[in-house]
């Protein structure tokens, strides 16, 4: 049975909704429905002292933007938006559209559609977080989306001049600096110069996270995000310090990532925890990390490979690095997590930044239901039927006249029966 050397806080008190925060949502919403860009320059100057003349930005700002960016940091962000255009290439290509003949002179088919207008969030008040850019905007493209409207938060006063990069190399079509709830309700909702979306993506904060959940309905979204997530699954084929470097580089997200450590070995169990304690000292971003990892960090010591597969599937992480001996054995097994990363080579941050798969993932379990984005979910996969000769809508009618009456659906009944009527003693030839 898997031991705790370290315990974390209760998962479920964890992700309890924070009532204050969906009050605060709901009210800010209603604001911007009602007052549209009154409400949401009202709530820019509040929350972030940010009120232009205009939040969309024009051409010649967005030149300038770029012009601030350093050539090897522009030649960086165009190699991670290669890497990630890429493989959703690869990943639209896998998907056909289709039709069948399923009974002689009954066609169905499918077509997958894109969404014709997507608002992209990049978050950008703590960290200004490039390359969700690229995950969005890039792949919303790739897909074949119309219209994606850009939106980040001014970081220091002004537009980041990266994230405006590349939102601009991603291809955004427009591009407003401007952060919040306020941000991602304007792209929802609609104002008098924003018009709106029909699908919203992109991580955030928790009032983010909670104004997306309010809206989803009036339009898509991708997933319901939470606190950054890693599990570190290894054996004694590596060390303390590499366990330790990867799970304090996710748990600096913020306060309440969890960060988890899953192995067979107790030695190297141990040997992660001083480590933790001894980098502590040096990383930059210890206050964070350090905080996040005392109240969620989590570490477990299986029996066997065949056990740590059971409880990485139980835990459903967002990110989960495998460092063993043999990582496809995990890779064969698990079901449920956001994506994996397999053998020391390779890290989340790779994922989370360059390598060309998508960070925006499940979390708080959702990798039991669902992936991370993808090409697939800017798709609408529509079907459509054609029946071509009357034998067969004659055939398929008298079986759904039946059923319809089965059910007490009488007029359902009446469509197919017309059809009986009409198309039942004619002769196709």
């Amino acid at each position: 049975m898997a031991r705790y050397l370290k315990r974390g806080r209760d998962a479920e008190a964890a992700a309890a909704a924070d009532a204050a925060t969906r009050a605060t949502v709901e009210g800010i919403l209603a604001d911007v429905g009602a007052r549209g860009d009154a409400a949401v320059r009202d709530l820019s100057a509040k929350f972030d002292r940010w009120s232009p003349d205009s939040f969309r930005l024009s051409e010649g700002e967005v030149e300038r933007a770029l012009s601030r960016v350093s050539a090897r940091d522009l030649d960086d962000i165009r190699f991670a938006q290669d890497q990630v255009r890429n493989f959703a290439r690869a990943q639209r290509a896998s998907m056909a559209d289709v039709e069948v003949e399923t009974l002689p002179g009954v066609v169905l088919g499918h077509r997958h559609i894109p969404v014709a207008a997507v608002g992209c969030y990049v978050p950008g008040g703590k960290y200004p977080m490039v390359a969700s850019a690229h995950m969005s905007v890039v792949t919303a493209k790739v897909a074949g989306v119309g219209r994606v409207v850009a939106c980040a938060p001014p970081f220091g006063g002004e537009p980041h001049p990266a994230i405006v990069a590349a939102m601009h190399l991603g291809g955004a079509d427009e591009i407003y600096v401007l952060g919040g709830v306020q941000a991602v309700a304007a792209m929802a909702l609609g104002t008098e110069t924003i018009a709106p979306v029909d699908m919203l993506v992109g991580p955030g904060n928790a009032f983010v996270a909670e104004a997306k959940r309010q809206l989803f309905g009036r339009v898509g979204i991708d997933l319901f995000a939470g606190p950054t997530e890693t599990l570190v699954i290894a054996d004694d084929s590596v060390d303390g310090e590499i366990c330790a470097t990867d799970l304090l580089g996710q748990a600096e997200h913020g306060i309440n990532s969890p960060a988890v450590l899953l192995t067979t070995s107790e030695k190297l169990a141990r040997d992660t925890m001083a480590e933790i304690e001894r980098q502590l000292g040096t990383l930059g971003t210890a206050d964070l990390a350090g905080r996040s990892w005392a109240d969620y960090g989590e570490v477990i010591v299986c029996a066997d490979d065949e056990e740590m597969v059971r409880e990485a599937d139980r835990i459903a992480s967002e990110h989960v690095q495998v460092m063993t001996r043999d990582p496809d054995f995990f890779l064969a097994r698990m079901t449920n997590y956001g994506a994996l990363f397999l053998g020391p080579r390779t890290n989340v941050a790779y994922g989370d930044k360059v390598i060309g798969t998508n960070h925006t993932l499940p979390t708080r379990k959702a990798a039991r239901y669902t992936g991370g984005l993808w090409v697939g979910k800017f798709l609408k996969t529509c079907t459509y039927q054609r029946v071509t000769t009357d034998a067969a809508s004659a055939a398929v009618g008298e079986r759904c006249a039946r059923l319809c009456r089965l059910e007490g659906f009488v007029g359902h009944a009446e469509q197919a029966d017309i059809r009986v009527r009409r198309y039942g003693g004619r002769n196709d030839g």
